[in-house]
Protein backbone atom coordinates (compact mmCIF):
# COMPACT_ATOMS: atom_id res chain seq x y z
CA UNK A 1 0.00 0.00 0.00
CA UNK A 2 0.94 3.45 -1.28
CA UNK A 3 0.65 5.12 2.25
CA UNK A 4 1.91 8.14 4.30
CA UNK A 5 1.01 10.97 6.37
CA UNK A 6 1.81 13.98 3.96
CA UNK A 7 1.53 13.08 -0.19
CA UNK A 8 2.68 16.11 -2.05
CA UNK A 9 2.07 16.02 -5.84
CA UNK A 10 5.55 17.48 -7.42
CA UNK A 11 9.13 17.46 -7.15
CA UNK A 12 9.73 21.44 -7.83
CA UNK A 13 10.84 24.33 -5.98
CA UNK A 14 8.37 24.59 -2.70
CA UNK A 15 7.48 20.13 -3.07
CA UNK A 16 10.86 19.44 -2.55
CA UNK A 17 11.26 22.08 0.32
CA UNK A 18 7.84 21.04 1.55
CA UNK A 19 9.71 17.51 1.93
CA UNK A 20 12.72 18.23 3.52
CA UNK A 21 10.73 20.41 6.44
CA UNK A 22 7.80 18.19 6.51
CA UNK A 23 9.83 15.40 7.15
CA UNK A 24 12.41 17.15 9.28
CA UNK A 25 11.48 15.97 12.68
CA UNK A 26 10.89 12.81 11.91
CA UNK A 27 7.59 12.35 13.55
CA UNK A 28 5.69 12.43 9.97
CA UNK A 29 6.17 10.08 6.91
CA UNK A 30 6.03 11.65 3.14
CA UNK A 31 5.31 10.55 -0.13
CA UNK A 32 6.62 12.76 -3.06
CA UNK A 33 5.07 11.95 -6.56
CA UNK A 34 7.02 12.90 -9.62
CA UNK A 35 6.09 12.00 -13.01
CA UNK A 36 9.87 13.07 -14.03
CA UNK A 37 12.92 10.99 -14.21
CA UNK A 38 16.78 11.48 -13.05
CA UNK A 39 18.34 15.40 -12.85
CA UNK A 40 21.82 13.17 -13.43
CA UNK A 41 24.21 14.52 -16.26
CA UNK A 42 25.79 17.61 -17.55
CA UNK A 43 22.52 18.98 -19.20
CA UNK A 44 21.48 20.32 -16.33
CA UNK A 45 23.80 20.47 -13.86
CA UNK A 46 26.23 22.34 -15.82
CA UNK A 47 25.24 25.99 -15.62
CA UNK A 48 26.02 27.01 -18.89
CA UNK A 49 24.16 24.06 -20.45
CA UNK A 50 20.61 26.17 -19.09
CA UNK A 51 19.33 26.40 -22.76
CA UNK A 52 19.45 22.64 -23.21
CA UNK A 53 16.60 20.88 -20.65
CA UNK A 54 14.26 23.59 -21.44
CA UNK A 55 14.19 22.72 -25.02
CA UNK A 56 14.67 18.83 -24.34
CA UNK A 57 11.14 16.73 -23.81
CA UNK A 58 12.91 14.63 -21.14
CA UNK A 59 12.70 17.35 -18.82
CA UNK A 60 10.43 19.59 -20.20
CA UNK A 61 6.66 18.95 -20.01
CA UNK A 62 6.43 20.96 -23.49
CA UNK A 63 3.57 23.17 -23.24
CA UNK A 64 2.99 25.72 -25.68
CA UNK A 65 0.39 28.39 -25.65
CA UNK A 66 -2.87 28.83 -27.57
CA UNK A 67 -2.48 31.29 -30.19
CA UNK A 68 -1.82 34.82 -28.66
CA UNK A 69 -3.98 37.15 -29.98
CA UNK A 70 -2.16 40.29 -29.23
CA UNK A 71 0.95 39.20 -30.12
CA UNK A 72 -0.16 38.45 -34.02
CA UNK A 73 -1.25 35.11 -33.15
CA UNK A 74 1.62 33.35 -32.27
CA UNK A 75 2.03 30.44 -29.90
CA UNK A 76 4.98 30.92 -27.01
CA UNK A 77 6.28 28.09 -25.51
CA UNK A 78 5.33 27.71 -21.75
CA UNK A 79 8.61 25.40 -20.43
CA UNK A 80 7.82 23.26 -17.19
CA UNK A 81 10.47 21.11 -15.34
CA UNK A 82 9.36 17.40 -15.64
CA UNK A 83 12.11 16.36 -13.86
CA UNK A 84 12.72 15.74 -9.91
CA UNK A 85 13.76 19.67 -8.74
CA UNK A 86 11.06 20.61 -11.24
CA UNK A 87 11.42 23.94 -13.25
CA UNK A 88 14.34 24.40 -10.84
CA UNK A 89 16.17 21.98 -12.72
CA UNK A 90 15.48 23.54 -15.76
CA UNK A 91 15.53 27.15 -15.23
CA UNK A 92 18.49 30.06 -15.86
CA UNK A 93 19.32 29.58 -12.05
CA UNK A 94 18.86 33.65 -11.53
CA UNK A 95 17.83 34.24 -7.97
CA UNK A 96 15.82 36.70 -7.17
CA UNK A 97 13.04 37.15 -3.95
CA UNK A 98 10.94 39.74 -5.15
CA UNK A 99 10.76 43.30 -3.83
CA UNK A 100 9.19 43.92 -0.03
CA UNK A 101 6.36 46.07 -1.47
CA UNK A 102 5.40 42.40 -3.70
CA UNK A 103 4.60 40.56 -0.71
CA UNK A 104 2.58 43.78 1.08
CA UNK A 105 0.83 44.03 -2.03
CA UNK A 106 0.08 40.25 -1.02
CA UNK A 107 -1.21 41.14 2.02
CA UNK A 108 -3.47 43.94 0.74
CA UNK A 109 -4.93 41.78 -1.25
CA UNK A 110 -6.32 39.18 0.94
CA UNK A 111 -3.35 37.00 1.57
CA UNK A 112 -3.21 37.50 5.24
CA UNK A 113 0.24 36.79 7.19
CA UNK A 114 2.46 37.16 4.05
CA UNK A 115 3.15 40.93 3.98
CA UNK A 116 7.31 41.39 3.48
CA UNK A 117 7.77 41.21 7.67
CA UNK A 118 5.70 38.05 7.79
CA UNK A 119 8.43 36.66 4.18
CA UNK A 120 11.20 38.16 4.78
CA UNK A 121 12.24 35.19 7.95
CA UNK A 122 11.40 32.30 5.75
CA UNK A 123 13.94 33.58 2.57
CA UNK A 124 16.74 33.63 5.10
CA UNK A 125 15.86 30.40 6.62
CA UNK A 126 15.75 29.26 3.18
CA UNK A 127 19.17 30.66 2.27
CA UNK A 128 23.21 29.72 2.39
CA UNK A 129 23.88 33.36 0.74
CA UNK A 130 27.70 34.03 0.26
CA UNK A 131 28.51 38.25 -0.02
CA UNK A 132 24.79 39.23 0.76
CA UNK A 133 24.09 42.71 2.77
CA UNK A 134 24.68 41.69 6.77
CA UNK A 135 21.20 40.93 9.16
CA UNK A 136 19.08 40.31 5.52
CA UNK A 137 20.86 37.32 4.13
CA UNK A 138 20.46 33.66 5.91
CA UNK A 139 23.51 32.12 5.91
CA UNK A 140 23.16 28.76 7.25
CA UNK A 141 20.20 27.21 4.82
CA UNK A 142 19.86 24.34 2.60
CA UNK A 143 19.93 26.82 -1.02
CA UNK A 144 23.05 28.25 -1.48
CA UNK A 145 23.20 31.36 -3.49
CA UNK A 146 26.67 32.97 -4.75
CA UNK A 147 27.37 36.09 -6.94
CA UNK A 148 29.01 35.24 -10.43
CA UNK A 149 32.68 35.92 -10.82
CA UNK A 150 32.14 38.84 -13.21
CA UNK A 151 35.84 38.81 -15.01
CA UNK A 152 34.47 39.80 -18.34
CA UNK A 153 34.70 43.62 -18.40
CA UNK A 154 31.37 44.21 -19.96
CA UNK A 155 29.56 43.12 -16.55
CA UNK A 156 31.42 46.31 -14.86
CA UNK A 157 30.46 48.27 -18.14
CA UNK A 158 26.67 47.41 -17.79
CA UNK A 159 26.80 48.76 -14.24
CA UNK A 160 28.86 51.75 -14.55
CA UNK A 161 25.94 53.11 -17.61
CA UNK A 162 23.71 52.76 -15.14
CA UNK A 163 25.11 54.78 -12.94
CA UNK A 164 26.27 57.29 -15.50
CA UNK A 165 22.70 57.17 -16.62
CA UNK A 166 21.71 58.80 -13.39
CA UNK A 167 20.44 55.08 -12.07
CA UNK A 168 20.63 53.96 -8.50
CA UNK A 169 23.77 51.10 -8.09
CA UNK A 170 23.21 48.29 -5.11
CA UNK A 171 25.18 45.90 -4.13
CA UNK A 172 22.46 43.49 -3.15
CA UNK A 173 19.23 43.56 -4.68
CA UNK A 174 17.98 40.52 -2.11
CA UNK A 175 18.93 42.80 0.64
CA UNK A 176 17.52 46.08 1.48
CA UNK A 177 17.90 48.33 -1.28
CA UNK A 178 16.66 46.37 -4.50
CA UNK A 179 16.63 49.09 -6.49
CA UNK A 180 19.68 49.79 -9.00
CA UNK A 181 22.52 48.00 -10.98
CA UNK A 182 24.64 45.27 -9.40
CA UNK A 183 25.20 41.79 -9.57
CA UNK A 184 23.08 39.22 -10.21
CA UNK A 185 22.60 36.04 -7.67
CA UNK A 186 22.63 32.23 -9.20
CA UNK A 187 21.54 29.15 -7.49
CA UNK A 188 25.00 27.66 -8.51
CA UNK A 189 27.14 25.81 -5.77
CA UNK A 190 31.11 24.04 -6.19
CA UNK A 191 30.25 25.09 -10.42
CA UNK A 192 26.61 23.07 -10.63
CA UNK A 193 23.02 23.96 -10.46
CA UNK A 194 22.03 24.10 -6.88
CA UNK A 195 18.07 23.22 -7.74
CA UNK A 196 15.59 22.74 -4.85
CA UNK A 197 16.40 18.71 -5.76
CA UNK A 198 20.34 19.23 -5.02
CA UNK A 199 19.33 21.72 -2.09
CA UNK A 200 16.23 19.77 -0.28
CA UNK A 201 14.80 16.66 -2.31
CA UNK A 202 18.28 14.54 -2.44
CA UNK A 203 18.73 15.49 1.91
CA UNK A 204 15.32 14.26 2.21
CA UNK A 205 15.43 11.34 0.59
CA UNK A 206 17.92 9.92 2.51
CA UNK A 207 15.50 10.35 5.71
CA UNK A 208 13.71 6.70 6.57
CA UNK A 209 10.48 8.68 6.56
CA UNK A 210 10.07 9.97 2.55
CA UNK A 211 10.08 8.62 -0.71
CA UNK A 212 9.91 9.03 -3.95
CA UNK A 213 7.21 7.51 -6.45
CA UNK A 214 7.34 7.74 -10.01
CA UNK A 215 4.15 8.27 -11.46
CA UNK A 216 1.16 10.92 -13.32
CA UNK A 217 -1.02 12.40 -11.06
CA UNK A 218 -4.62 11.92 -12.45
CA UNK A 219 -6.61 13.66 -9.88
CA UNK A 220 -7.40 13.77 -6.11
CA UNK A 221 -9.09 11.63 -4.80
CA UNK A 222 -11.52 13.25 -2.40
CA UNK A 223 -14.30 11.33 -0.11
CA UNK A 224 -17.33 13.37 1.50
CA UNK A 225 -15.56 16.89 1.31
CA UNK A 226 -12.07 15.73 2.26
CA UNK A 227 -8.99 14.43 0.06
CA UNK A 228 -7.75 11.27 1.25
CA UNK A 229 -5.26 10.30 -1.33
CA UNK A 230 -3.83 10.53 -4.92
CA UNK A 231 -4.87 8.70 -8.29
CA UNK A 232 -1.79 7.81 -10.32
CA UNK A 233 -1.01 5.93 -13.14
CA UNK A 234 2.59 3.95 -13.14
CA UNK A 235 3.76 1.28 -14.91
CA UNK A 236 0.50 1.58 -16.85
CA UNK A 237 -1.39 0.90 -14.01
CA UNK A 238 -3.84 3.08 -11.87
CA UNK A 239 -3.09 3.25 -8.74
CA UNK A 240 -4.05 5.29 -5.28
CA UNK A 241 -1.85 7.05 -2.91
CA UNK A 242 -3.37 7.42 0.13
CA UNK A 243 -2.76 10.30 2.33
CA UNK A 244 -3.33 10.11 6.14
CA UNK A 245 -3.27 14.08 6.73
CA UNK A 246 -3.20 15.76 3.93
CA UNK A 247 -2.75 16.26 -0.03
CA UNK A 248 -0.40 18.80 -0.81
CA UNK A 249 -0.19 20.01 -4.87
CA UNK A 250 2.81 21.51 -5.66
CA UNK A 251 2.68 20.86 -9.57
CA UNK A 252 3.36 24.38 -11.21
CA UNK A 253 0.97 27.32 -12.27
CA UNK A 254 0.23 24.77 -15.16
CA UNK A 255 -0.66 21.46 -13.91
CA UNK A 256 -1.88 22.91 -10.32
CA UNK A 257 -5.48 24.05 -11.33
CA UNK A 258 -5.48 21.48 -14.49
CA UNK A 259 -5.34 18.75 -11.11
CA UNK A 260 -7.91 20.67 -9.50
CA UNK A 261 -10.35 20.82 -11.96
CA UNK A 262 -9.87 16.89 -12.50
CA UNK A 263 -10.54 16.28 -9.10
CA UNK A 264 -13.84 18.55 -9.00
CA UNK A 265 -12.60 21.68 -8.24
CA UNK A 266 -13.11 24.66 -10.45
CA UNK A 267 -15.91 26.87 -12.02
CA UNK A 268 -18.51 24.30 -11.93
CA UNK A 269 -20.11 25.57 -15.32
CA UNK A 270 -16.90 24.20 -17.63
CA UNK A 271 -16.54 21.28 -14.92
CA UNK A 272 -19.83 20.39 -16.10
CA UNK A 273 -19.08 20.77 -19.24
CA UNK A 274 -16.61 18.37 -19.13
CA UNK A 275 -18.67 15.37 -17.14
CA UNK A 276 -16.59 16.03 -14.18
CA UNK A 277 -18.56 15.71 -11.32
CA UNK A 278 -18.33 19.32 -9.07
CA UNK A 279 -17.00 18.74 -5.54
CA UNK A 280 -16.07 22.79 -4.80
CA UNK A 281 -16.81 25.26 -7.24
CA UNK A 282 -14.02 27.58 -7.02
CA UNK A 283 -14.49 30.23 -10.18
CA UNK A 284 -10.76 31.68 -9.74
CA UNK A 285 -9.40 28.41 -10.65
CA UNK A 286 -6.76 28.66 -14.06
CA UNK A 287 -7.92 32.24 -13.68
CA UNK A 288 -5.43 35.26 -12.58
CA UNK A 289 -2.55 33.53 -14.72
CA UNK A 290 0.20 36.22 -15.14
CA UNK A 291 4.33 36.26 -16.67
CA UNK A 292 6.85 38.57 -17.05
CA UNK A 293 7.57 38.88 -20.74
CA UNK A 294 11.03 40.20 -22.13
CA UNK A 295 13.06 41.49 -25.09
CA UNK A 296 16.66 41.51 -26.40
CA UNK A 297 18.28 44.40 -26.72
CA UNK A 298 21.57 43.74 -28.82
CA UNK A 299 24.55 45.58 -29.70
CA UNK A 300 27.70 44.72 -31.53
CA UNK A 301 30.95 44.71 -29.75
CA UNK A 302 34.44 45.82 -30.86
CA UNK A 303 36.19 44.20 -28.95
CA UNK A 304 36.42 40.29 -29.42
CA UNK A 305 35.81 39.55 -25.36
CA UNK A 306 31.77 37.75 -25.69
CA UNK A 307 30.96 35.07 -25.54
CA UNK A 308 31.08 34.53 -29.10
CA UNK A 309 34.48 33.24 -29.41
CA UNK A 310 32.89 29.93 -27.22
CA UNK A 311 30.30 29.42 -29.47
CA UNK A 312 32.01 26.85 -32.18
CA UNK A 313 32.01 22.96 -31.28
CA UNK A 314 35.51 23.06 -30.40
CA UNK A 315 35.17 25.67 -27.76
CA UNK A 316 32.42 24.16 -26.56
CA UNK A 317 34.28 20.55 -25.93
CA UNK A 318 36.84 22.24 -24.10
CA UNK A 319 34.54 23.99 -22.03
CA UNK A 320 32.32 21.28 -21.04
CA UNK A 321 35.55 19.06 -20.41
CA UNK A 322 36.75 21.35 -17.91
CA UNK A 323 33.69 21.76 -16.51
CA UNK A 324 33.58 17.63 -16.39
CA UNK A 325 36.99 17.53 -14.51
CA UNK A 326 36.87 20.15 -12.24
CA UNK A 327 33.32 22.27 -12.18
CA UNK A 328 35.24 25.56 -13.22
CA UNK A 329 35.51 27.77 -16.06
CA UNK A 330 32.85 29.18 -18.46
CA UNK A 331 30.49 26.35 -17.65
CA UNK A 332 30.11 27.06 -14.08
CA UNK A 333 28.25 30.06 -14.61
CA UNK A 334 24.86 31.24 -16.26
CA UNK A 335 26.60 33.82 -17.45
CA UNK A 336 24.04 36.09 -15.59
CA UNK A 337 26.06 38.45 -13.93
CA UNK A 338 24.92 41.85 -13.46
CA UNK A 339 20.95 43.34 -13.28
CA UNK A 340 19.24 45.92 -12.66
CA UNK A 341 16.02 47.00 -11.20
CA UNK A 342 14.46 50.24 -12.04
CA UNK A 343 11.45 52.82 -12.08
CA UNK A 344 9.98 53.37 -15.55
CA UNK A 345 8.89 56.80 -14.42
CA UNK A 346 8.50 59.37 -11.60
CA UNK A 347 5.00 58.15 -9.28
CA UNK A 348 6.08 54.66 -9.36
CA UNK A 349 7.12 54.15 -5.77
CA UNK A 350 9.42 50.56 -6.58
CA UNK A 351 10.78 49.23 -9.39
CA UNK A 352 8.94 47.87 -12.25
CA UNK A 353 11.55 47.18 -15.27
CA UNK A 354 13.98 44.23 -14.65
CA UNK A 355 17.22 43.66 -16.30
CA UNK A 356 19.78 40.76 -17.12
CA UNK A 357 22.56 41.47 -18.80
CA UNK A 358 24.58 39.05 -20.50
CA UNK A 359 27.69 39.10 -22.71
CA UNK A 360 26.62 37.06 -25.35
CA UNK A 361 23.79 38.22 -28.18
CA UNK A 362 22.08 34.87 -28.20
CA UNK A 363 18.40 33.95 -27.60
CA UNK A 364 17.82 32.10 -24.05
CA UNK A 365 16.80 28.98 -25.39
CA UNK A 366 20.50 28.62 -27.37
CA UNK A 367 18.88 29.65 -30.58
CA UNK A 368 19.68 31.88 -33.33
CA UNK A 369 23.42 33.87 -32.06
CA UNK A 370 24.33 37.08 -33.62
CA UNK A 371 27.15 36.16 -36.42
CA UNK A 372 29.41 38.87 -34.59
CA UNK A 373 30.74 39.49 -31.34
CA UNK A 374 27.69 41.20 -29.17
CA UNK A 375 26.01 41.27 -26.27
CA UNK A 376 22.51 42.27 -24.70
CA UNK A 377 20.22 43.70 -21.86
CA UNK A 378 17.05 41.27 -21.14
CA UNK A 379 14.41 43.70 -20.44
CA UNK A 380 10.81 43.75 -19.14
CA UNK A 381 8.18 45.10 -17.45
CA UNK A 382 7.14 43.53 -14.06
CA UNK A 383 3.60 44.37 -13.71
CA UNK A 384 2.00 43.33 -16.38
CA UNK A 385 -2.01 44.14 -16.30
CA UNK A 386 -2.42 41.61 -18.46
CA UNK A 387 -4.39 37.78 -17.04
CA UNK A 388 -4.71 35.18 -18.67
CA UNK A 389 -6.14 31.87 -17.90
CA UNK A 390 -5.37 27.65 -17.94
CA UNK A 391 -8.57 25.95 -19.09
CA UNK A 392 -9.35 22.01 -19.41
CA UNK A 393 -8.99 20.86 -23.47
CA UNK A 394 -10.61 17.68 -21.89
CA UNK A 395 -11.58 15.49 -19.17
CA UNK A 396 -8.81 12.76 -19.96
CA UNK A 397 -5.52 13.60 -17.32
CA UNK A 398 -3.22 13.16 -20.47
CA UNK A 399 -3.93 15.79 -22.85
CA UNK A 400 -2.62 18.94 -22.05
CA UNK A 401 -4.58 22.04 -20.60
CA UNK A 402 -5.25 24.75 -22.99
CA UNK A 403 -2.92 28.07 -21.85
CA UNK A 404 -3.48 31.37 -22.79
CA UNK A 405 -1.69 34.51 -21.35
CA UNK A 406 -3.51 36.93 -23.09
CA UNK A 407 0.01 38.74 -23.45
CA UNK A 408 0.11 42.48 -24.42
CA UNK A 409 -3.96 42.69 -24.02
CA UNK A 410 -3.68 45.97 -21.75
CA UNK A 411 -2.50 49.10 -23.56
CA UNK A 412 -0.11 50.33 -21.08
CA UNK A 413 1.82 47.08 -21.86
CA UNK A 414 2.83 48.25 -25.34
CA UNK A 415 3.65 51.58 -23.52
CA UNK A 416 5.67 50.13 -21.44
CA UNK A 417 8.02 48.14 -23.79
CA UNK A 418 8.66 51.01 -25.74
CA UNK A 419 9.76 52.90 -22.69
CA UNK A 420 11.97 49.73 -21.75
CA UNK A 421 13.33 50.02 -25.16
CA UNK A 422 14.38 53.54 -25.26
CA UNK A 423 15.99 53.44 -21.95
CA UNK A 424 18.27 50.10 -23.05
CA UNK A 425 19.55 52.33 -25.76
CA UNK A 426 20.53 55.23 -23.43
CA UNK A 427 21.82 52.93 -21.01
CA UNK A 428 24.14 51.28 -23.94
CA UNK A 429 24.81 55.34 -25.54
CA UNK A 430 26.90 56.10 -21.68
CA UNK A 431 30.40 56.88 -21.85
CA UNK A 432 31.10 53.42 -20.32
CA UNK A 433 29.97 51.80 -23.26
CA UNK A 434 31.81 53.38 -25.68
CA UNK A 435 34.93 51.42 -26.25
CA UNK A 436 32.79 48.31 -26.77
CA UNK A 437 29.66 49.54 -28.73
CA UNK A 438 29.62 49.15 -32.80
CA UNK A 439 25.71 49.52 -33.68
CA UNK A 440 22.42 48.06 -32.76
CA UNK A 441 22.16 44.44 -33.94
CA UNK A 442 18.15 44.45 -32.49
CA UNK A 443 16.06 46.13 -32.55
CA UNK A 444 18.12 48.01 -35.30
CA UNK A 445 18.81 51.77 -35.10
CA UNK A 446 16.07 52.37 -38.05
CA UNK A 447 13.62 50.80 -35.66
CA UNK A 448 12.53 54.22 -34.22
CA UNK A 449 8.90 55.09 -34.36
CA UNK A 450 6.20 54.27 -31.98
CA UNK A 451 4.81 51.64 -34.74
CA UNK A 452 7.71 50.66 -35.54
CA UNK A 453 8.52 49.82 -32.13
CA UNK A 454 5.29 48.20 -31.33
CA UNK A 455 5.69 45.60 -34.70
CA UNK A 456 8.82 44.76 -32.81
CA UNK A 457 7.53 43.55 -29.95
CA UNK A 458 4.55 41.92 -31.56
CA UNK A 459 7.24 40.10 -33.41
CA UNK A 460 10.07 39.51 -30.81
CA UNK A 461 8.97 39.41 -27.29
CA UNK A 462 9.54 36.08 -25.59
CA UNK A 463 8.45 34.88 -22.13
CA UNK A 464 10.59 34.73 -19.03
CA UNK A 465 9.47 31.52 -18.14
CA UNK A 466 7.83 33.04 -14.67
CA UNK A 467 3.61 31.77 -14.79
CA UNK A 468 2.20 32.37 -12.00
CA UNK A 469 -1.40 32.85 -10.27
CA UNK A 470 -3.37 30.59 -11.43
CA UNK A 471 -5.21 29.37 -7.87
CA UNK A 472 -4.55 32.82 -6.22
CA UNK A 473 -4.20 32.96 -2.62
CA UNK A 474 -6.76 35.34 -0.47
CA UNK A 475 -9.50 35.34 1.90
CA UNK A 476 -12.03 32.87 2.18
CA UNK A 477 -14.80 35.32 1.61
CA UNK A 478 -13.27 36.22 -1.75
CA UNK A 479 -15.15 34.21 -4.71
CA UNK A 480 -11.89 34.62 -6.84
CA UNK A 481 -9.60 32.89 -4.19
CA UNK A 482 -8.27 29.64 -4.45
CA UNK A 483 -6.64 28.50 -1.43
CA UNK A 484 -7.05 30.96 2.43
CA UNK A 485 -3.44 32.54 3.77
CA UNK A 486 -2.86 28.87 5.51
CA UNK A 487 -2.84 27.47 2.01
CA UNK A 488 -6.02 25.39 1.88
CA UNK A 489 -8.35 25.06 -0.97
CA UNK A 490 -11.32 26.56 0.09
CA UNK A 491 -14.54 24.00 -0.13
CA UNK A 492 -12.30 20.81 0.63
CA UNK A 493 -11.01 19.56 3.65
CA UNK A 494 -6.79 18.20 4.12
CA UNK A 495 -5.86 19.49 0.63
CA UNK A 496 -3.47 22.56 0.15
CA UNK A 497 -1.86 23.94 -2.89
CA UNK A 498 1.83 25.44 -2.47
CA UNK A 499 3.53 26.39 -5.57
CA UNK A 500 3.48 29.62 -7.93
CA UNK A 501 0.30 29.21 -8.55
CA UNK A 502 -1.09 30.59 -5.33
CA UNK A 503 0.91 34.01 -5.98
CA UNK A 504 -2.19 36.73 -5.90
CA UNK A 505 0.10 38.85 -8.13
CA UNK A 506 3.55 38.20 -9.62
CA UNK A 507 6.44 39.43 -7.73
CA UNK A 508 9.11 41.47 -9.03
CA UNK A 509 12.24 39.34 -11.13
CA UNK A 510 12.29 35.47 -11.50
CA UNK A 511 9.72 33.42 -9.50
CA UNK A 512 11.99 30.43 -8.41
CA UNK A 513 13.01 31.99 -4.72
CA UNK A 514 9.65 33.18 -3.85
CA UNK A 515 8.32 29.46 -4.70
CA UNK A 516 10.06 28.38 -2.52
CA UNK A 517 9.73 30.37 0.24
CA UNK A 518 5.86 29.45 -0.39
CA UNK A 519 6.79 26.00 0.30
CA UNK A 520 8.91 26.67 3.51
CA UNK A 521 6.21 28.75 4.82
CA UNK A 522 3.62 26.16 4.02
CA UNK A 523 5.67 23.47 5.44
CA UNK A 524 4.79 25.07 9.33
CA UNK A 525 1.34 26.23 8.72
CA UNK A 526 0.66 22.12 7.50
CA UNK A 527 2.61 20.79 10.91
CA UNK A 528 0.65 24.03 12.93
CA UNK A 529 4.11 25.36 14.19
CA UNK A 530 4.48 28.67 15.38
CA UNK A 531 5.43 30.73 12.58
CA UNK A 532 9.05 32.58 12.47
CA UNK A 533 8.38 36.05 14.14
CA UNK A 534 7.68 38.68 11.39
CA UNK A 535 11.09 40.92 11.02
CA UNK A 536 10.95 44.86 11.98
CA UNK A 537 13.36 45.75 8.61
CA UNK A 538 12.64 47.88 6.57
CA UNK A 539 13.51 48.67 2.94
CA UNK A 540 15.18 51.24 1.11
CA UNK A 541 12.58 53.26 -0.96
CA UNK A 542 14.09 55.88 -3.14
CA UNK A 543 13.07 59.16 -1.89
CA UNK A 544 13.14 60.72 -5.12
CA UNK A 545 10.05 58.44 -6.45
CA UNK A 546 7.68 60.98 -6.48
CA UNK A 547 9.79 62.94 -8.53
CA UNK A 548 12.03 61.09 -10.71
CA UNK A 549 12.47 58.02 -12.09
CA UNK A 550 16.00 57.67 -10.93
Amino acid sequence: MLEADYVIIGSGSAGSALAYRLSEDGRHSVIVIEYGGSDFGPFIQMPAALSFPMNMSLYDWGFRTEPEPHLGGRSLATPRGKVIGGSSSINGMVYVRGHAHDFDHWAEMGATGWAFADVLPYFKRMENAQGGEDDWRGTDGPLNVQRGPRTNPLYHAFIEAGRQAGFEVTEDYNGSKQEGFGPMEQTIFTGRRWSAANAYLKPALKRKNVRLVRGFARRVIIENQRATGVEIEARRKIQVVKARREVIICASPINSPKILMLSGIGPAEELQRMGIAVVADRKGVGQNLQDHLELYIQQACREPITLHSSLNLISKALIGAQWLLFRTGLGASNHFEAAAFVRSRPGVDYPDIQYHFLPAAIRYDGKAAATVHGFQAHVGPMRSKSRGVVALASPDPREAPRIRFNYMSHDDDWADFRHCIRLTREIFSQEAFAPYCDGEISPGAHVISDNALDDFVRENVESAYHPCGTCRMGSRENPMSVVDPELKVIGVEGLRVADSSVFPRITNGNLNAPAIMVGEKAADHILDKPLLPPSNQKPWINPRWKVSDR
